[in-house]
């Protein structure tokens, strides 16, 4: 892809389906690594990831081969198998369907890294919904309340 040159960054936000706590600590970072690996495999950057126990932060620069939706497509999918064949859970796990992708300019990079890193503290003040429905409305995202993920605060 000569000529080609670009810098694109994105927050994705994706929950696990029901909301359910379905990621443990005791693979959460095991899991952060593998999501990384799939985000690698598809020639995009992976900057920082957080797996909460029923939503993940991950913010990555994406090369211009890959659509947002596919990448998500083989992250959500690749993670699942993964951790269904470790057999982690006694039930089936999968990610909600959805997702939510925030662009932000290489000036607010650390910014963005400190708070996906910072997520435990973040949630002790802030539910999921609070915080995903602010990231909607500071990016003027129009949205229908019908199609947002499933809350269960």
């Amino acid at each position: 892809m000569s000529n080609t040159y670009t810098q694109i960054y994105l927050q994705f936000v994706f929950s696990v389906k029901g909301r359910n706590c379905s990621i443990k600590e005791s693979f959460r970072d095991e899991l952060e690594k593998v999501i990384c690996g799939i985000v690698n495999n598809q020639k995009c950057k992976p900057i920082a990831i957080y797996c909460n126990p029923d939503h993940t932060h991950l913010f990555a620069g994406l090369h211009p081969t890959i659509s947002p939706s596919k990448l998500m497509e083989f992250v959500k999918s690749g993670s699942s198998k993964w951790i269904n064949e470790k057999k982690y859970l006694d039930d089936r796990f999968s990610w909600q369907e959805g997702y939510g992708a925030f662009t932000y300019s290489k000036s607010q990079i650390e910014h963005v890294v400190k708070y996906i890193l910072n997520q435990p503290n973040h949630h002790k003040k802030q539910s999921f919904r609070e915080e995903y429905l602010l990231m909607l409305k500071k990016f003027d995202i129009h949205y229908d309340e019908k199609y947002l993920f499933e809350w269960y605060d």
